[in-house]
């Protein structure tokens, strides 16, 4: 922690408490950062408030905190581009709060909730970007194209991920499923029989008293409902074929006796 050696243990203790704070309970739109080693930098990062030209924007800045910190105020920077009255073109924020109207006994959450707000009411009275400012105070609209155009180049959040996380476990699945029937037919090894499958064979073979191949006609298919089709239509036909072949014996039997009469 040598780079905190510059504040002193009661700052450092007060620092810490008050991020441990702004981490478990942020303030609204804005998320805080920090280096164990260096708590004289505080970083954070500041949603555009709706309803104003940096709405769904990300802004990053940070706090520089001075060796005797709290009673002189910390530097404020946008390290995000923006166009806004109050804010220099090299990031420097220019709030009341950060200077005639600091008090040591103000918190690091104030301080970043009232950077926020700037955003919400501008001052152009006390601009440091005064293009910005003699805009805002000119023509309103002109100035929210301009804030919008760069809060589109700099500060556009990212678009959240499409959430194809299943979609993709099932079809990457399917996939191995048809690899494995694939290999299966290249090496004629045999697949799997539906569960009825078995008792269709053995039917079959009782009633013609020989033995049918009913997995010759059955394609390869990752869908055992598929392979099943082909089965049950032999099934029928072999079912049509018994009773002809048994009617064609007592035909037979009844000529020879119409013959020996």
């Amino acid at each position: 922690m040598a780079t905190n050696e510059n504040l002193p243990p009661n700052v450092i203790k007060q620092l810490a408490k008050e991020l441990k704070n702004l981490d478990e309970t942020p303030p609204e739109g804005i998320k805080v950062g920090i280096d164990d080693d260096n708590f004289s930098t505080i970083y954070a990062d500041i949603d555009g408030p709706a309803g104003t030209p940096y709405e769904n924007g990300i802004f990053r800045m940070k706090l520089i905190l001075s060796h005797d910190f709290p009673h002189s105020p910390p530097k404020g920077y946008f390290l995000t581009k923006i166009f806004h009255p109050n804010i220099a073109t090299n990031g420097e924020i220019c709030v009341n709060a950060l200077k005639r109207d600091w008090n040591p006994s103000l918190g690091l959450r104030h301080v970043l909730m009232v950077i926020r707000c700037l955003l919400i009411e501008p001052f152009p009275e006390s601009a440091l970007n005064e293009q910005a400012g003699k805009m805002l105070l000119e023509n309103y609209e002109e100035y929210a194209r301009h804030a919008r155009i760069f809060t589109g180049i700099h500060a556009l959040k990212p678009r959240p991920k499409s959430k194809t996380g299943a979609i993709s476990e099932s079809t990457t699945a399917l996939n191995v499923d048809q690899l494995v029937n694939v290999k299966n037919k290249a090496s004629g090894a045999a697949l799997p029989l539906p569960p009825h499958a078995s008792s269709v064979v053995a039917s079959s073979n009782a009633a013609s008293g020989t033995k049918h191949d009913l997995l010759v006609d059955v394609d390869v298919s990752c869908n055992a409902a598929s392979a099943a089709i082909p089965l049950v239509q032999k099934k029928e036909i072999l079912v049509t074929k018994v009773p002809a072949a048994a009617d064609k014996k007592k035909m037979d039997a009844r000529k020879k006796s119409l013959k020996r009469l």
